[in-house]
């Protein structure tokens, strides 16, 4: 049996919660080899990030380019990807995969650190936009990326259609810090789809967008279509939620054996 394979393309978190160790864990559980292309650095734990450094962005593509030629993934996806020069790199890379490639467009962390230059912002809305098969913003990252307010089920629709017009294949808009229940909305050119959960009260969701992302991916590396993939990470991440281990004297992460 050929074993599904995912890469993530992001920036370490040496607590283990969020980016590539947490893409790489989830992954694993969802039965798919996982490949990690670095992109920056972190010293951080659950309570906050202390430093970020940034690799060249030659170094990475090499490392992309090795993954590649070796072992091509059936899907792939980004996270945190620190600088104009990066988000340039990638995105010209990007446009010559021939798998999906899901975004996460990781602006800042849990705990309030930049992790996306604001220039870096505005490139990847220009050149990475048009490379991705999903883009997975929250809130803030939406109103970051369209310019406008979004804070309601009905801001959340325009800002996704915003994005589409953008150049994104399709948005999942995430509604976590919505009031009241935790509304997800997938938009593609031609339907959308409300995903609602009840909100969990719990300070331990670091590296939760990360998490739900890197399943998105493994799913569709699999072969999963886009609908039944967003479904069943949307289920997965909650439970992951509800169960968390409670590590750490901060904002910790959630369950990945969930």
């Amino acid at each position: 049996m050929t074993r599904a394979v995912a890469l993530t393309i992001a920036g370490s978190d040496p607590s283990g919660g969020a980016g590539i160790q947490a893409d790489l864990k989830t992954f694993h559980q969802f039965g798919v080899y996982g490949e990690a292309v670095i992109t920056l650095l972190t010293v951080q734990n659950t309570v906050g990030v202390q430093a970020v450094q940034v690799l060249s962005p030659d170094f990475v593509a090499a490392q992309l380019l090795a993954v590649l030629e070796d072992i091509p993934p059936g899907a792939a996806k980004t996270g945190a990807l620190g600088s104009v020069d990066m988000v340039e790199r990638i995105a010209f890379e990007a446009s010559a995969f021939g798998f999906p490639l899901v975004v996460d467009p990781v602006m800042i962390s849990k705990h309030g650190a930049p992790l996306m230059a604001v220039e870096a912002r505005l490139k990847l809305v220009e050149l990475l936009l048009p490379a991705c098969a999903l883009l997975t913003p929250n809130l803030h990252e939406a109103a970051a990326i369209t310019r406008r307010p979004v804070g309601t089920l009905s801001e959340m629709r325009e800002a996704s259609h915003a994005m589409l017009d953008l150049g994104a294949g399709a948005v999942l808009l995430k509604g976590g810090h919505l009031e009241g229940a935790a509304i997800d909305l997938l938009v593609w050119h031609g339907g959308e789809l409300e995903f609602s959960a009840e909100r969990i009260e719990t300070q331990h969701t670091h590296g939760t967008g990360c998490s739900y992302s890197a399943a998105i991916t493994a799913l569709l590396a699999r072969g999963i279509g886009l609908q039944e993939a967003v479904s069943e990470a949307k289920g997965w991440i909650q439970r992951a939620i509800a169960s968390n281990p409670g590590l750490g004297r901060g904002q910790g992460p959630v369950n990945h054996f969930a």
